[in-house]
């Protein structure tokens, strides 16, 4: 008894005195291994007399207890010792400069949205976002598109696999939406009018080439009042093409008659351009541009949604962030904005901490904004 009593304060304090993980290791394979100081003395228990035996057994196992549980204490002693060495031999002075040449950049998506809402938010128009997953209810029936729609086939919407056998059938399945008239929609459902909204978002459908990419971003408006009529709509949409492109005095634009099933009547915008020498200069010239659409919402949808299209009326509008982004900055093909690649951003992005402002400018102090910049097509 007395050998155990003495080996176990010899070993407990070795493990008091482990300076690291790998000394307490060896600890633990020196006293609980096959050939440890515990284990060889429970091996000698056969020479012992039955009586013995009972006695120092339950003592070794008691001792043998004590030592993983005083192992495993300073286990995590140890272990808290160690990572807090590493954080403090490897923390970083934030408070240094950035080195020019890995200073990050804002993308001009992420721009071009900032830009985006601080210019309707001066309007007093409410950000909102939703899902990107839609059922067929929000993202086409509730906006009046009929059930042969062509923009319900699979060529220009990703349908989801709602079966288990993977199985999609399109009537009840969901989807990756296709635009942000969702968020429209489900903010109808869910407010009273009056309602000014706009929607950014991602949206997704299935096309690629140097204009047309299968996720893409778009920015959609909605008021919904008793009186808002199409010269409100002109009139907020001629204000933010002024500001957005940051045109000085009125910049020329039309309304061409178009369709769309959630409007009407419903209209396409262009604004004035100039395209002489093979560059586009925004705002003066004797071409056009054509840069959203937008019109009155159609009664069929506020009655989807539960308004009374007796009661209210609104207008909504549409439009591509990642064109603005191009129109405005000069980018020739739309892919390169999901590219990665840190030499485009470079060039393209804007500093971090220019925050666009109505007042002081959107995009005076980063980026590379261009006013004469290369016709796009």
């Amino acid at each position: 008894m007395d050998n155990i009593q003495n080996l176990k304060t010899e070993i407990i304090s070795s493990i008091d005195n482990a300076g690291d993980l790998k000394a307490l290791d060896d600890i633990r394979v020196s006293a609980l291994g096959k050939k440890g100081k515990i284990t060889d003395m429970m091996k000698s228990l056969g020479s012992l007399s039955v009586e013995e035996k009972k006695e120092a057994g339950k003592t070794l196992n008691i001792l043998k207890g004590e030592v993983a549980k005083a192992i495993e204490a300073k286990k995590v002693t140890l272990e808290e010792k160690a990572l807090n060495d590493k954080l403090l031999n490897e923390k970083i002075d934030v408070t240094l400069p950035v080195r020019e040449e890995i200073q990050g950049r804002i993308h001009p998506i992420s721009q071009v949205i900032d830009e985006i809402c601080t210019i309707f938010g001066e309007m007093g128009f409410e950000r909102k976002d939703g899902p990107s997953i839609e059922d067929d209810f929000h993202n086409f029936t509730a906006l009046n598109l009929p059930a042969n729609h062509p923009a319900r086939q699979m060529q220009d919407t990703f349908y989801l696999p709602n079966k288990k056998d993977g199985s999609t059938e399109i009537e009840d399945s969901n989807v990756l939406r296709t635009q942000t008239s969702c968020v429209q929609i489900r903010t109808m459902q869910n407010e009273e009018p009056p309602i000014k909204i706009i929607a950014p978002g991602r949206v997704y459908r299935s096309d690629y080439d140097a204009t047309h990419t299968p996720m893409f971003h778009q920015v959609e408006g909605l008021v919904i009042d008793k009186k808002s009529n199409m010269s409100d709509l002109k009139g907020v949409l001629n204000e933010f093409l002024k500001q957005f492109f940051e045109i000085d005095g009125d910049i020329p634009m039309r309304f061409r008659p178009s369709y769309f099933p959630f409007t009407e009547p419903s209209a396409e915008v262009d604004i004035g351009c100039s395209k002489k020498g093979g560059e586009l200069k925004i705002g003066a010239g004797d071409d056009w541009l054509e840069i959203l659409g937008c019109g009155m919402v159609n009664p069929a949808v506020l009655k989807n949604v539960g308004i009374d299209p007796d009661v209210y009326q609104g207008y909504a509008f549409g439009m591509g962030i990642d064109r603005l982004a191009m129109l405005k900055y000069g980018i020739p093909d739309l892919r390169t904005f999901f590219e990665t690649d840190m030499r485009w951003l470079k060039h393209y992005g804007f500093v971090p901490l220019d925050i666009p402002s109505v007042t002081n400018g959107l995009s005076s102090n980063g980026g590379n904004a261009r006013w004469n910049l290369h016709y796009l097509g």
